[in-house]
């Protein structure tokens, strides 16, 4: 019997998932004792395993369960909700529920974006944020729900009925919202029993190393998801997001760079991003498709992209409906 659903390369994500616990224990197991240069190491190998495990490994888990069993499937959901800090089946309703359905959108009639994470949201008049706003203060943000899913043990780790953002995005289906509140309510519960094992192996390591590589973490995830759209154009389905294709850099993140055609195609497994760019984006020819030469953490070095930004009012002053 097949344990994978759909790629026997999807259990390498697995392994990634409990390579990423197992060496966070480490460091906090050791940390004490270790050198000055080591400890000072280990808060930049958080940063770089939890950046990761959001844009690539979750990420991935999200759209696509790797696993046939709905207990396993269960289980990585936990394991990554630790290793992430964060539930990942709310992570699954904020991205492909939310994100997927209005592309980073601009701002509508009322000031208001669909997308709860569209670099228009807080931007003024039809601009992007500032990218320092969008990813520290973002970053701030994301740090202070984690402490409100810590607290809420109250609950016993319920949905509380001030998310409401989180509410609005659960299914109607009375059996299917239930079963998202659950899995939810499991991943707050396995964040929060590791939390406590952190604190308890040593407290020094949380709160000087966990916790700061937490907050620089999410701020390079926000990074990410800003280069990824700045530059693009909501309006249209074929050039409402960035790509890179390096090879190297998409070999290592599992196609991470595809991300137009993970646009056009969010159910579509990670596998299949290059032949979606070889079929679905012919159809683009002509569009303002934006390729980056640089991966988006790193696409404040693409000068060009604000160039162009600036130089295209026409496309950027087409109105969106309320």
């Amino acid at each position: 019997m097949r344990l994978c659903r759909f790629t026997p390369r999807d259990a390498i994500l697995a392994g990634l998932s409990v390579a990423h616990l197992t060496l966070t224990l480490t460091l906090a197991l050791t940390w004490r004792d270790g050198s000055a240069v080591t400890r000072f190491a280990g808060l930049p190998v958080v940063v770089l395993m939890t950046v990761y495990n959001i844009i690539v490994i979750s990420h991935v888990f999200t759209h696509q369960a790797w696993f046939r069993s709905p207990f396993l499937n269960r289980l990585v959901s936990m394991l990554n909700s630790l290793n992430i800090a964060q539930s990942v089946k709310a992570y699954e309703l904020f991205h492909v529920r939310n994100h997927h359905r209005y592309h980073n959108d601009r701002k509508r009639a009322d000031g208001t974006t669909g997308d709860f994470s569209s670099t228009f949201r807080d931007g003024e008049g039809d601009d992007h944020a500032g990218l320092l706003r969008y990813a520290f203060w973002g970053a701030a943000t994301t740090l202070l729900g984690v402490g409100r899913a810590l607290l809420s043990v109250l609950r016993l780790w319920r949905v509380g009925g001030r998310e409401s953002e989180l509410r609005s995005l659960l299914s109607r289906n009375p059996l299917k919202r239930r079963a998202e509140q659950r899995q939810i309510q499991l991943d707050r519960m396995a964040l929060s029993v590791g939390i406590v094992l952190f604190l308890a192996l040593d407290w020094q390591w949380a709160v000087f190393v966990y916790l700061p590589a937490l907050y620089l973490s999410f701020a390079l995830v926000n990074v990410q998801n800003y280069y990824e759209h700045y530059g693009a154009s909501p309006e249209d389905r074929y050039a409402n997001s960035v790509s890179y294709y390096g090879r190297l850099y998409n070999l290592l993140t599992f196609n991470d760079g595809y991300h137009q055609e993970h646009h056009l195609s969010p159910q579509a497994h990670w596998s299949r991003l290059p032949q979606i760019r070889a079929g679905g984006l012919s159809q683009a020819q002509g569009k303002h498709h934006l390729v980056s030469p640089v991966p988006a953490l790193l696409g404040f070095l693409h000068r060009g992209r604000a160039v162009r930004w600036r130089e295209r009012p026409a496309v950027r002053q087409v109105r969106r409906g309320a």
